[in-house]
Protein backbone atom coordinates (compact mmCIF):
# COMPACT_ATOMS: atom_id res chain seq x y z
CA UNK A 1 0.00 0.00 0.00
CA UNK A 2 1.25 3.30 -0.93
CA UNK A 3 2.21 5.85 2.08
CA UNK A 4 -0.15 8.40 1.06
CA UNK A 5 -2.59 5.91 -0.31
CA UNK A 6 -6.92 7.59 1.09
CA UNK A 7 -9.55 5.43 0.65
CA UNK A 8 -12.43 6.56 -1.59
CA UNK A 9 -15.56 8.30 -0.23
CA UNK A 10 -12.86 9.41 2.81
CA UNK A 11 -12.38 12.77 2.08
CA UNK A 12 -14.05 15.26 -0.72
CA UNK A 13 -11.67 16.72 -3.55
CA UNK A 14 -11.98 19.11 -6.52
CA UNK A 15 -15.42 21.23 -7.13
CA UNK A 16 -16.83 19.34 -4.95
CA UNK A 17 -14.90 20.14 -1.89
CA UNK A 18 -15.34 23.86 -3.54
CA UNK A 19 -18.73 24.03 -4.12
CA UNK A 20 -21.59 23.12 -2.19
CA UNK A 21 -25.44 23.03 -3.48
CA UNK A 22 -28.74 25.30 -2.23
CA UNK A 23 -29.75 22.09 -0.83
CA UNK A 24 -26.51 20.91 0.81
CA UNK A 25 -26.45 24.40 2.17
CA UNK A 26 -29.37 24.65 3.78
CA UNK A 27 -29.16 21.15 5.49
CA UNK A 28 -26.08 22.40 6.57
CA UNK A 29 -27.34 25.69 8.05
CA UNK A 30 -30.29 24.32 9.37
CA UNK A 31 -32.58 26.88 8.38
CA UNK A 32 -35.35 27.24 5.47
CA UNK A 33 -35.01 28.88 2.08
CA UNK A 34 -36.35 31.86 2.87
CA UNK A 35 -34.09 32.86 5.76
CA UNK A 36 -31.72 31.24 3.51
CA UNK A 37 -32.49 33.86 0.98
CA UNK A 38 -32.20 36.52 3.40
CA UNK A 39 -29.04 35.92 4.55
CA UNK A 40 -27.40 35.64 1.26
CA UNK A 41 -28.96 39.24 0.22
CA UNK A 42 -27.95 40.68 3.40
CA UNK A 43 -24.44 39.43 3.65
CA UNK A 44 -23.67 39.74 0.04
CA UNK A 45 -23.01 36.02 -0.81
CA UNK A 46 -24.29 35.26 -4.55
CA UNK A 47 -24.52 31.81 -6.33
CA UNK A 48 -21.23 30.58 -8.40
CA UNK A 49 -20.50 29.01 -11.39
CA UNK A 50 -17.85 26.11 -10.81
CA UNK A 51 -16.57 24.69 -14.12
CA UNK A 52 -17.87 21.22 -13.72
CA UNK A 53 -21.22 21.10 -12.17
CA UNK A 54 -20.66 18.10 -10.32
CA UNK A 55 -24.79 17.07 -9.44
CA UNK A 56 -26.29 18.33 -12.69
CA UNK A 57 -26.60 21.79 -14.62
CA UNK A 58 -30.07 22.30 -13.36
CA UNK A 59 -28.83 22.69 -9.24
CA UNK A 60 -27.75 26.27 -7.59
CA UNK A 61 -23.97 25.96 -6.62
CA UNK A 62 -22.88 28.29 -3.34
CA UNK A 63 -18.57 28.09 -2.78
CA UNK A 64 -18.20 26.40 0.56
CA UNK A 65 -16.25 29.54 2.46
CA UNK A 66 -19.21 31.69 1.80
CA UNK A 67 -21.76 28.79 3.35
CA UNK A 68 -18.86 28.93 6.22
CA UNK A 69 -18.83 32.47 6.40
CA UNK A 70 -23.00 32.36 6.95
CA UNK A 71 -22.50 29.34 9.36
CA UNK A 72 -21.05 32.28 11.98
CA UNK A 73 -23.51 34.95 11.30
CA UNK A 74 -24.96 36.32 14.67
CA UNK A 75 -28.10 36.92 12.72
CA UNK A 76 -28.72 33.19 12.38
CA UNK A 77 -29.46 33.30 16.29
CA UNK A 78 -31.63 36.32 15.87
CA UNK A 79 -34.12 35.16 13.12
CA UNK A 80 -34.04 32.04 15.35
CA UNK A 81 -35.37 33.89 18.20
CA UNK A 82 -37.86 35.82 15.54
CA UNK A 83 -38.93 32.81 14.18
CA UNK A 84 -40.01 31.18 17.89
CA UNK A 85 -41.36 34.99 19.17
CA UNK A 86 -43.55 34.19 15.68
CA UNK A 87 -44.84 30.96 17.19
CA UNK A 88 -45.85 32.31 20.56
CA UNK A 89 -48.09 35.08 18.85
CA UNK A 90 -49.58 33.17 16.93
CA UNK A 91 -50.52 30.36 19.31
CA UNK A 92 -52.03 33.26 21.68
CA UNK A 93 -54.17 34.08 18.08
CA UNK A 94 -55.24 30.71 17.96
CA UNK A 95 -56.26 30.86 21.30
CA UNK A 96 -58.12 34.51 20.92
CA UNK A 97 -56.34 35.60 23.64
CA UNK A 98 -56.02 39.23 22.42
CA UNK A 99 -54.41 41.08 25.08
CA UNK A 100 -51.90 38.49 24.68
CA UNK A 101 -50.97 38.73 21.09
CA UNK A 102 -51.00 42.51 21.44
CA UNK A 103 -48.45 42.61 24.36
CA UNK A 104 -46.26 39.80 22.38
CA UNK A 105 -46.45 42.57 19.53
CA UNK A 106 -45.34 45.32 21.16
CA UNK A 107 -42.49 43.43 22.56
CA UNK A 108 -41.62 41.64 19.43
CA UNK A 109 -37.21 41.47 19.32
CA UNK A 110 -35.44 43.47 16.18
CA UNK A 111 -32.49 43.45 14.86
CA UNK A 112 -29.96 46.14 13.42
CA UNK A 113 -27.97 45.89 9.87
CA UNK A 114 -25.34 48.40 10.95
CA UNK A 115 -22.66 46.14 11.44
CA UNK A 116 -23.50 44.59 8.10
CA UNK A 117 -22.61 47.34 6.38
CA UNK A 118 -19.66 48.14 7.71
CA UNK A 119 -18.80 44.87 7.06
CA UNK A 120 -19.66 44.87 3.72
CA UNK A 121 -17.99 48.55 2.60
CA UNK A 122 -14.85 48.74 4.78
CA UNK A 123 -14.43 52.45 3.42
CA UNK A 124 -16.69 55.33 2.48
CA UNK A 125 -15.87 54.73 -1.71
CA UNK A 126 -16.62 51.32 -2.08
CA UNK A 127 -20.07 52.33 -0.42
CA UNK A 128 -20.36 54.77 -3.36
CA UNK A 129 -19.36 52.35 -5.78
CA UNK A 130 -22.14 50.52 -4.68
CA UNK A 131 -24.76 52.65 -4.88
CA UNK A 132 -26.34 52.63 -8.06
CA UNK A 133 -28.67 49.60 -7.12
CA UNK A 134 -29.38 51.20 -3.81
CA UNK A 135 -30.59 55.01 -5.29
CA UNK A 136 -32.97 53.44 -8.38
CA UNK A 137 -34.35 50.70 -5.47
CA UNK A 138 -35.55 53.04 -3.03
CA UNK A 139 -36.85 55.42 -5.36
CA UNK A 140 -38.48 52.80 -7.06
CA UNK A 141 -40.63 52.42 -3.83
CA UNK A 142 -40.76 55.80 -2.78
CA UNK A 143 -43.44 56.06 -5.97
CA UNK A 144 -45.32 52.47 -5.08
CA UNK A 145 -48.65 52.19 -3.12
CA UNK A 146 -49.04 50.35 -0.05
CA UNK A 147 -50.13 47.11 -0.35
CA UNK A 148 -50.88 45.14 2.60
CA UNK A 149 -50.97 41.70 0.25
CA UNK A 150 -47.27 42.56 -1.03
CA UNK A 151 -45.99 43.59 2.40
CA UNK A 152 -45.30 46.68 1.36
CA UNK A 153 -46.06 49.08 4.90
CA UNK A 154 -46.83 52.49 5.01
CA UNK A 155 -43.72 53.48 6.98
CA UNK A 156 -41.45 51.47 3.99
CA UNK A 157 -42.56 54.20 1.48
CA UNK A 158 -42.84 56.99 3.81
CA UNK A 159 -38.86 55.89 4.74
CA UNK A 160 -37.86 55.65 1.07
CA UNK A 161 -39.26 59.17 0.13
CA UNK A 162 -37.48 60.92 3.23
CA UNK A 163 -34.13 58.84 2.30
CA UNK A 164 -34.33 60.15 -1.79
CA UNK A 165 -35.38 63.87 -0.63
CA UNK A 166 -32.29 63.84 1.73
CA UNK A 167 -30.18 62.62 -0.89
CA UNK A 168 -31.80 65.22 -3.47
CA UNK A 169 -31.05 67.73 -1.72
CA UNK A 170 -27.53 67.53 -1.18
CA UNK A 171 -27.00 67.24 -4.43
CA UNK A 172 -29.12 70.13 -5.48
CA UNK A 173 -26.98 72.31 -3.17
CA UNK A 174 -23.52 70.74 -3.48
CA UNK A 175 -24.01 70.98 -7.25
CA UNK A 176 -23.00 67.58 -8.17
CA UNK A 177 -25.61 66.60 -10.77
CA UNK A 178 -23.68 66.09 -14.26
CA UNK A 179 -26.36 64.16 -16.91
CA UNK A 180 -30.40 63.15 -17.18
CA UNK A 181 -32.27 61.65 -19.43
CA UNK A 182 -35.91 60.97 -19.86
CA UNK A 183 -36.87 57.84 -21.28
CA UNK A 184 -39.57 55.32 -21.15
CA UNK A 185 -39.09 54.02 -18.19
CA UNK A 186 -38.47 56.72 -16.18
CA UNK A 187 -35.63 59.71 -15.37
CA UNK A 188 -32.20 58.61 -15.22
CA UNK A 189 -30.07 60.98 -13.41
CA UNK A 190 -25.72 60.39 -12.83
CA UNK A 191 -24.14 62.51 -10.25
CA UNK A 192 -20.15 62.56 -9.36
CA UNK A 193 -19.14 62.84 -6.00
CA UNK A 194 -15.44 62.33 -5.16
CA UNK A 195 -14.54 60.78 -7.79
CA UNK A 196 -17.15 58.03 -8.07
CA UNK A 197 -19.98 58.39 -11.18
CA UNK A 198 -23.53 57.27 -9.72
CA UNK A 199 -26.17 56.67 -12.07
CA UNK A 200 -29.83 55.53 -11.00
CA UNK A 201 -33.66 55.77 -12.33
CA UNK A 202 -36.55 57.29 -10.65
CA UNK A 203 -39.65 56.36 -12.25
CA UNK A 204 -42.22 58.69 -13.39
CA UNK A 205 -44.89 60.48 -11.30
CA UNK A 206 -48.23 58.40 -12.44
CA UNK A 207 -49.96 55.78 -10.73
CA UNK A 208 -47.89 52.71 -10.75
CA UNK A 209 -49.50 49.41 -11.26
CA UNK A 210 -48.49 46.04 -8.63
CA UNK A 211 -47.46 42.81 -10.95
CA UNK A 212 -47.52 39.92 -10.23
CA UNK A 213 -44.85 38.28 -11.72
CA UNK A 214 -42.70 39.83 -9.36
CA UNK A 215 -41.54 38.42 -5.58
CA UNK A 216 -41.70 41.51 -3.45
CA UNK A 217 -40.67 39.52 -0.41
CA UNK A 218 -36.67 39.53 -2.09
CA UNK A 219 -36.74 43.02 -3.42
CA UNK A 220 -38.18 43.87 0.27
CA UNK A 221 -34.92 42.37 1.61
CA UNK A 222 -32.81 44.71 -0.58
CA UNK A 223 -34.97 47.04 0.37
CA UNK A 224 -34.36 46.55 4.35
CA UNK A 225 -30.00 46.55 3.54
CA UNK A 226 -30.68 49.73 0.87
CA UNK A 227 -32.38 52.17 3.72
CA UNK A 228 -29.76 51.69 5.85
CA UNK A 229 -26.65 52.03 3.53
CA UNK A 230 -28.38 55.03 2.35
CA UNK A 231 -28.65 56.37 5.94
CA UNK A 232 -25.19 56.04 6.55
CA UNK A 233 -23.92 57.79 3.40
CA UNK A 234 -26.60 60.36 3.88
CA UNK A 235 -25.20 61.24 7.26
CA UNK A 236 -21.85 61.12 6.34
CA UNK A 237 -22.39 63.57 3.19
CA UNK A 238 -24.26 65.84 5.69
CA UNK A 239 -21.53 65.94 8.16
CA UNK A 240 -19.02 67.01 5.37
CA UNK A 241 -21.30 70.07 4.55
CA UNK A 242 -21.70 70.87 8.51
CA UNK A 243 -25.42 69.91 8.42
CA UNK A 244 -27.16 68.00 10.97
CA UNK A 245 -28.50 64.51 10.43
CA UNK A 246 -31.38 63.65 10.40
CA UNK A 247 -32.89 67.33 9.29
CA UNK A 248 -35.44 68.86 10.95
CA UNK A 249 -37.91 70.01 8.59
CA UNK A 250 -41.02 72.93 8.59
CA UNK A 251 -43.96 71.09 9.55
CA UNK A 252 -46.03 73.31 6.96
CA UNK A 253 -44.34 72.27 4.44
CA UNK A 254 -44.24 69.14 5.40
CA UNK A 255 -47.67 69.16 5.60
CA UNK A 256 -48.59 70.63 2.34
CA UNK A 257 -46.03 68.25 0.56
CA UNK A 258 -43.01 70.28 -0.52
CA UNK A 259 -40.77 67.92 1.81
CA UNK A 260 -37.78 68.53 -0.87
CA UNK A 261 -38.41 72.40 -0.83
CA UNK A 262 -38.08 72.30 3.27
CA UNK A 263 -34.79 69.92 2.90
CA UNK A 264 -33.54 72.91 0.64
CA UNK A 265 -34.66 75.31 3.40
CA UNK A 266 -32.72 73.33 6.21
CA UNK A 267 -29.60 72.56 4.36
CA UNK A 268 -29.32 76.35 3.41
CA UNK A 269 -30.38 77.51 6.72
CA UNK A 270 -27.43 75.31 8.39
CA UNK A 271 -24.95 76.16 5.80
CA UNK A 272 -25.19 79.86 6.93
CA UNK A 273 -25.15 79.40 10.44
CA UNK A 274 -22.17 77.19 10.14
CA UNK A 275 -20.38 79.83 7.36
CA UNK A 276 -20.88 82.32 9.93
CA UNK A 277 -19.30 80.57 12.97
CA UNK A 278 -16.49 79.96 10.46
CA UNK A 279 -15.85 83.00 9.48
CA UNK A 280 -16.12 84.12 13.28
CA UNK A 281 -13.27 81.64 13.56
CA UNK A 282 -11.62 82.67 10.60
CA UNK A 283 -11.17 86.11 11.55
CA UNK A 284 -9.56 84.86 14.92
CA UNK A 285 -7.24 82.74 13.47
CA UNK A 286 -6.16 85.46 10.29
CA UNK A 287 -5.25 88.02 14.15
CA UNK A 288 -3.17 84.47 15.48
CA UNK A 289 -1.50 84.38 12.29
CA UNK A 290 -1.40 88.48 11.48
CA UNK A 291 0.66 88.33 14.81
CA UNK A 292 2.41 85.95 14.31
CA UNK A 293 3.63 86.43 10.87
CA UNK A 294 4.24 90.33 11.62
CA UNK A 295 8.27 89.98 12.76
CA UNK A 296 8.95 86.99 9.85
CA UNK A 297 7.93 89.53 7.00
CA UNK A 298 10.28 92.50 6.04
CA UNK A 299 8.78 96.10 7.23
CA UNK A 300 9.22 97.22 2.90
CA UNK A 301 6.51 94.92 2.08
CA UNK A 302 3.02 95.39 3.27
CA UNK A 303 1.16 93.77 0.67
CA UNK A 304 3.00 90.32 1.23
CA UNK A 305 0.58 89.95 4.23
CA UNK A 306 -2.40 90.72 3.06
CA UNK A 307 -1.82 88.72 -0.49
CA UNK A 308 -1.23 85.79 2.20
CA UNK A 309 -4.58 86.05 4.07
CA UNK A 310 -6.45 86.87 0.91
CA UNK A 311 -5.34 83.38 -0.46
CA UNK A 312 -6.17 81.27 3.24
CA UNK A 313 -9.55 83.31 2.81
CA UNK A 314 -10.69 83.02 -0.52
CA UNK A 315 -10.30 79.59 -1.34
CA UNK A 316 -12.87 77.63 -3.13
CA UNK A 317 -12.82 73.60 -3.10
CA UNK A 318 -14.77 73.45 -6.29
CA UNK A 319 -13.46 71.85 -9.05
CA UNK A 320 -13.97 73.88 -12.99
CA UNK A 321 -16.68 71.41 -13.57
CA UNK A 322 -19.01 71.70 -10.45
CA UNK A 323 -18.20 75.53 -10.91
CA UNK A 324 -19.46 75.38 -14.52
CA UNK A 325 -22.77 73.26 -12.85
CA UNK A 326 -23.35 76.09 -10.31
CA UNK A 327 -23.44 78.77 -12.89
CA UNK A 328 -25.47 77.44 -15.70
CA UNK A 329 -28.76 78.78 -14.29
CA UNK A 330 -27.15 81.29 -11.95
CA UNK A 331 -29.34 84.55 -13.30
CA UNK A 332 -32.78 82.87 -13.99
CA UNK A 333 -35.65 82.87 -11.79
CA UNK A 334 -38.30 79.70 -13.16
CA UNK A 335 -41.66 79.06 -12.53
CA UNK A 336 -43.33 76.21 -12.80
CA UNK A 337 -46.61 75.69 -13.89
CA UNK A 338 -49.05 72.37 -12.05
CA UNK A 339 -49.09 70.12 -15.06
CA UNK A 340 -45.29 69.92 -15.12
CA UNK A 341 -43.01 67.44 -13.01
CA UNK A 342 -42.95 69.27 -10.35
CA UNK A 343 -40.06 67.20 -7.88
CA UNK A 344 -37.59 66.43 -10.90
CA UNK A 345 -37.64 70.05 -11.84
CA UNK A 346 -37.08 71.02 -8.23
CA UNK A 347 -34.24 68.43 -8.14
CA UNK A 348 -32.59 69.67 -11.17
CA UNK A 349 -32.91 73.41 -11.52
CA UNK A 350 -30.95 74.25 -7.67
CA UNK A 351 -28.75 72.00 -8.68
CA UNK A 352 -27.65 74.40 -11.75
CA UNK A 353 -27.99 77.38 -9.43
CA UNK A 354 -31.24 78.27 -10.89
CA UNK A 355 -34.22 79.75 -8.60
CA UNK A 356 -37.47 78.19 -8.89
CA UNK A 357 -40.93 78.09 -7.75
CA UNK A 358 -44.28 76.32 -8.08
CA UNK A 359 -47.95 76.78 -8.30
CA UNK A 360 -49.03 76.09 -4.88
CA UNK A 361 -49.32 76.68 -1.13
CA UNK A 362 -45.94 76.63 0.65
CA UNK A 363 -43.84 78.33 -2.51
CA UNK A 364 -41.19 80.81 -2.41
CA UNK A 365 -42.99 83.33 -4.82
CA UNK A 366 -46.16 83.61 -7.07
CA UNK A 367 -46.35 83.50 -10.60
CA UNK A 368 -47.21 87.53 -10.66
CA UNK A 369 -43.83 87.87 -9.81
CA UNK A 370 -42.02 89.88 -12.11
CA UNK A 371 -39.03 88.88 -11.84
CA UNK A 372 -39.48 85.29 -13.64
CA UNK A 373 -37.69 84.96 -16.80
CA UNK A 374 -38.92 81.52 -17.59
CA UNK A 375 -42.05 79.82 -17.09
CA UNK A 376 -42.32 75.90 -17.57
CA UNK A 377 -44.90 75.07 -19.54
CA UNK A 378 -46.34 71.78 -20.72
CA UNK A 379 -49.36 72.36 -22.26
CA UNK A 380 -50.51 72.80 -26.09
CA UNK A 381 -51.48 76.99 -25.69
CA UNK A 382 -51.41 79.29 -22.53
CA UNK A 383 -53.93 81.88 -21.81
CA UNK A 384 -52.42 84.37 -20.06
CA UNK A 385 -49.15 85.67 -21.38
CA UNK A 386 -46.46 87.84 -19.52
CA UNK A 387 -44.38 89.60 -21.95
CA UNK A 388 -41.37 90.06 -19.88
CA UNK A 389 -40.82 86.46 -19.53
CA UNK A 390 -40.50 83.23 -21.98
CA UNK A 391 -42.24 80.32 -21.93
CA UNK A 392 -40.81 76.93 -22.87
CA UNK A 393 -41.42 72.85 -22.14
CA UNK A 394 -39.50 70.95 -19.81
CA UNK A 395 -37.31 69.42 -21.89
CA UNK A 396 -35.63 72.53 -22.48
CA UNK A 397 -34.44 72.21 -18.84
CA UNK A 398 -33.08 69.41 -19.73
CA UNK A 399 -31.47 69.17 -22.55
CA UNK A 400 -29.67 72.84 -21.21
CA UNK A 401 -27.85 70.71 -18.50
CA UNK A 402 -27.19 68.04 -20.89
CA UNK A 403 -25.03 70.60 -23.82
CA UNK A 404 -23.95 72.69 -20.44
CA UNK A 405 -25.07 75.66 -22.25
CA UNK A 406 -28.06 77.85 -22.47
CA UNK A 407 -30.01 76.42 -25.72
CA UNK A 408 -32.07 78.91 -27.83
CA UNK A 409 -35.42 78.87 -26.77
CA UNK A 410 -37.23 78.97 -30.11
CA UNK A 411 -37.62 74.94 -30.45
CA UNK A 412 -39.49 74.78 -26.90
CA UNK A 413 -41.69 77.16 -26.77
CA UNK A 414 -45.76 76.02 -26.48
CA UNK A 415 -47.50 74.68 -28.27
CA UNK A 416 -44.09 73.45 -30.95
CA UNK A 417 -42.92 69.91 -31.51
CA UNK A 418 -39.65 70.69 -29.55
CA UNK A 419 -36.22 69.03 -30.60
CA UNK A 420 -35.11 65.23 -30.18
CA UNK A 421 -34.22 64.56 -26.69
CA UNK A 422 -30.73 63.05 -26.92
CA UNK A 423 -29.38 61.03 -24.53
CA UNK A 424 -26.05 62.23 -22.80
CA UNK A 425 -25.09 58.28 -22.25
CA UNK A 426 -24.46 57.86 -26.14
CA UNK A 427 -21.00 58.49 -27.70
CA UNK A 428 -22.14 59.14 -30.88
CA UNK A 429 -18.85 59.21 -31.75
CA UNK A 430 -18.13 56.12 -31.25
CA UNK A 431 -21.25 54.55 -32.26
CA UNK A 432 -21.00 56.06 -36.05
CA UNK A 433 -23.82 58.03 -36.34
CA UNK A 434 -24.24 61.79 -34.85
CA UNK A 435 -27.79 62.99 -35.19
CA UNK A 436 -28.45 66.49 -36.07
CA UNK A 437 -29.41 68.06 -33.48
CA UNK A 438 -26.30 66.82 -31.85
CA UNK A 439 -24.07 68.38 -34.30
CA UNK A 440 -25.97 71.52 -33.66
CA UNK A 441 -26.00 71.14 -30.07
CA UNK A 442 -22.24 70.94 -30.85
CA UNK A 443 -22.15 73.96 -32.77
CA UNK A 444 -23.56 75.99 -29.99
CA UNK A 445 -21.51 74.98 -27.38
CA UNK A 446 -17.86 75.89 -29.96
CA UNK A 447 -19.48 79.44 -30.38
CA UNK A 448 -20.61 79.58 -26.96
CA UNK A 449 -16.75 79.22 -25.88
CA UNK A 450 -15.30 80.90 -29.27
CA UNK A 451 -14.27 77.65 -30.13
CA UNK A 452 -13.15 76.68 -34.01
CA UNK A 453 -14.53 73.31 -34.28
CA UNK A 454 -12.46 71.09 -36.62
CA UNK A 455 -14.38 68.71 -39.18
CA UNK A 456 -16.24 65.60 -37.74
CA UNK A 457 -13.12 62.83 -37.58
CA UNK A 458 -10.56 64.31 -39.17
CA UNK A 459 -8.71 65.39 -35.46
CA UNK A 460 -6.13 62.73 -35.91
CA UNK A 461 -5.83 61.52 -39.23
CA UNK A 462 -3.09 62.73 -41.87
CA UNK A 463 -5.09 64.65 -44.41
CA UNK A 464 -2.27 64.30 -47.13
CA UNK A 465 -2.41 60.63 -47.21
CA UNK A 466 -5.48 59.47 -49.06
CA UNK A 467 -5.31 55.55 -48.05
CA UNK A 468 -5.48 56.86 -43.97
CA UNK A 469 -8.87 58.63 -45.00
CA UNK A 470 -10.06 55.84 -47.17
CA UNK A 471 -9.29 53.54 -44.00
CA UNK A 472 -11.43 55.52 -41.69
CA UNK A 473 -14.08 56.03 -43.93
CA UNK A 474 -13.65 59.15 -44.39
CA UNK A 475 -14.07 59.20 -47.95
CA UNK A 476 -14.61 57.07 -50.87
CA UNK A 477 -12.45 54.78 -52.50
CA UNK A 478 -13.24 56.89 -55.87
CA UNK A 479 -12.42 59.84 -53.85
CA UNK A 480 -9.06 58.56 -52.54
CA UNK A 481 -8.08 57.75 -56.12
CA UNK A 482 -8.75 61.17 -57.28
CA UNK A 483 -6.88 62.78 -54.95
CA UNK A 484 -3.70 60.44 -55.12
CA UNK A 485 -4.05 61.31 -58.92
CA UNK A 486 -3.86 64.82 -58.09
CA UNK A 487 -1.19 64.76 -55.86
CA UNK A 488 1.01 62.36 -58.42
CA UNK A 489 0.62 64.75 -60.93
CA UNK A 490 1.79 67.91 -58.75
CA UNK A 491 4.85 65.53 -57.88
CA UNK A 492 5.25 64.72 -62.05
CA UNK A 493 5.38 68.56 -62.62
CA UNK A 494 7.45 69.34 -59.88
CA UNK A 495 10.02 66.56 -61.10
CA UNK A 496 9.63 67.15 -65.07
CA UNK A 497 10.45 71.49 -63.93
CA UNK A 498 13.89 70.13 -62.01
CA UNK A 499 15.17 68.11 -64.63
CA UNK A 500 14.30 71.39 -67.23
CA UNK A 501 16.15 73.41 -64.88
CA UNK A 502 18.58 71.39 -64.84
CA UNK A 503 18.95 71.22 -68.51
CA UNK A 504 18.80 74.88 -68.77
CA UNK A 505 21.94 75.07 -66.64
CA UNK A 506 23.79 72.88 -68.26
CA UNK A 507 23.19 74.16 -71.39
CA UNK A 508 21.71 71.26 -73.11
CA UNK A 509 18.75 71.36 -75.80
CA UNK A 510 15.55 70.79 -74.68
CA UNK A 511 13.48 68.28 -76.36
CA UNK A 512 9.13 67.48 -75.19
CA UNK A 513 9.94 63.89 -76.08
CA UNK A 514 7.52 62.69 -73.70
CA UNK A 515 4.26 63.74 -74.61
CA UNK A 516 1.30 64.56 -71.79
CA UNK A 517 -0.92 61.56 -72.80
CA UNK A 518 1.77 58.98 -72.10
CA UNK A 519 2.20 60.57 -69.06
CA UNK A 520 -1.17 60.58 -67.73
CA UNK A 521 -1.47 57.06 -68.48
CA UNK A 522 1.27 55.89 -66.95
CA UNK A 523 -0.01 58.09 -63.46
CA UNK A 524 -3.58 56.56 -63.66
CA UNK A 525 -1.48 53.25 -64.40
CA UNK A 526 0.44 53.90 -60.83
CA UNK A 527 -2.52 55.05 -59.22
CA UNK A 528 -4.36 51.92 -59.55
CA UNK A 529 -1.16 49.64 -59.03
CA UNK A 530 -0.78 51.78 -55.15
CA UNK A 531 -3.97 51.27 -54.06
CA UNK A 532 -4.46 47.67 -54.77
CA UNK A 533 -0.83 46.99 -54.09
CA UNK A 534 -1.22 48.26 -50.33
CA UNK A 535 -4.93 46.88 -50.28
CA UNK A 536 -3.24 43.09 -50.98
CA UNK A 537 -0.08 43.96 -48.90
CA UNK A 538 -2.56 44.39 -45.16
CA UNK A 539 -4.59 41.36 -45.83
CA UNK A 540 -1.76 39.15 -47.04
CA UNK A 541 0.03 40.55 -43.83
CA UNK A 542 -3.03 40.14 -41.55
CA UNK A 543 -3.03 36.76 -42.76
CA UNK A 544 0.22 35.75 -41.99
CA UNK A 545 1.18 37.47 -38.75
CA UNK A 546 -2.06 36.69 -36.90
CA UNK A 547 -3.16 32.89 -35.43
CA UNK A 548 -6.20 31.37 -35.57
CA UNK A 549 -7.65 33.26 -32.68
CA UNK A 550 -6.39 36.56 -33.50
CA UNK A 551 -8.05 35.97 -36.79
CA UNK A 552 -10.87 34.76 -35.29
CA UNK A 553 -11.33 37.71 -32.97
CA UNK A 554 -10.80 39.74 -36.10
CA UNK A 555 -13.82 37.90 -37.89
CA UNK A 556 -16.29 38.86 -35.05
CA UNK A 557 -14.86 42.91 -34.77
CA UNK A 558 -15.63 42.88 -38.49
CA UNK A 559 -19.00 41.39 -37.75
CA UNK A 560 -19.36 43.83 -35.33
CA UNK A 561 -18.62 46.64 -37.18
CA UNK A 562 -21.18 45.42 -39.91
CA UNK A 563 -24.13 45.36 -37.97
CA UNK A 564 -23.05 48.76 -36.35
CA UNK A 565 -23.10 50.04 -40.17
CA UNK A 566 -26.48 48.42 -40.39
CA UNK A 567 -28.12 50.00 -37.59
CA UNK A 568 -26.79 53.54 -38.51
CA UNK A 569 -27.58 52.78 -42.14
CA UNK A 570 -31.15 51.97 -40.67
CA UNK A 571 -30.88 55.15 -38.91
CA UNK A 572 -30.12 56.97 -41.76
CA UNK A 573 -33.24 55.67 -43.62
CA UNK A 574 -35.35 56.23 -41.28
CA UNK A 575 -34.82 60.06 -41.24
CA UNK A 576 -34.93 59.90 -45.03
CA UNK A 577 -38.19 58.82 -44.44
CA UNK A 578 -39.37 61.06 -42.01
CA UNK A 579 -38.30 64.03 -44.28
CA UNK A 580 -39.90 62.94 -47.41
CA UNK A 581 -42.95 62.27 -45.01
CA UNK A 582 -44.25 65.73 -44.97
CA UNK A 583 -43.43 66.53 -48.97
CA UNK A 584 -45.88 63.60 -49.71
CA UNK A 585 -48.30 64.97 -47.70
CA UNK A 586 -48.04 68.55 -49.21
CA UNK A 587 -48.07 67.16 -52.59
Amino acid sequence: MPKHYRPPGKKKEGNSAKYSTRTKALRHLQVTLPTFRKLCILKGVFPREPKKKYEGNNKTYYHSKDIAFLQHEPLMEKFRDIRAYDKKIHKAVAKKNDELANRLRSRKPGYTLDRLVKERYPTFIDALRDLDDCLTMVHLFAALPAVESEHIQVKDIHTCRRLSHEWQAYISRTNKLRKTFISVKGTYYQVEIEGQKITWLTPHALQQVITDDVDFKVMLTFLEFYETLLSFINFRLYQEINVNYPPMLDPRLEALGADQYALSKYIAGSSMVESQAGKVKMTVESELKLAQLQHQLPANEPGALMQLVEGITGEDNDDEETRECKGLFKDLKIFLSREVPRESLLFVIPAFGGIVSWDGEGAPFQETDDGITHQIVDRPTQGHVFLSREYVQPQWIYDCVNARILLPTDGYMVGRVPPPHLSPFVDNEAEGYVPEYAEVVRRLKAEAKKEVLPMPGLENLDLDDPQSLVAEGIMSRTEAIEIAQKKLKMDELEKRYHEELQKELQKLPYSAAASSKKNADRIDEEIKDRVDRSAKDVSDMDQIVRTRKQRGLVKAMEMGIEKKAAKVNLLKKRKENIEKAPASKSS
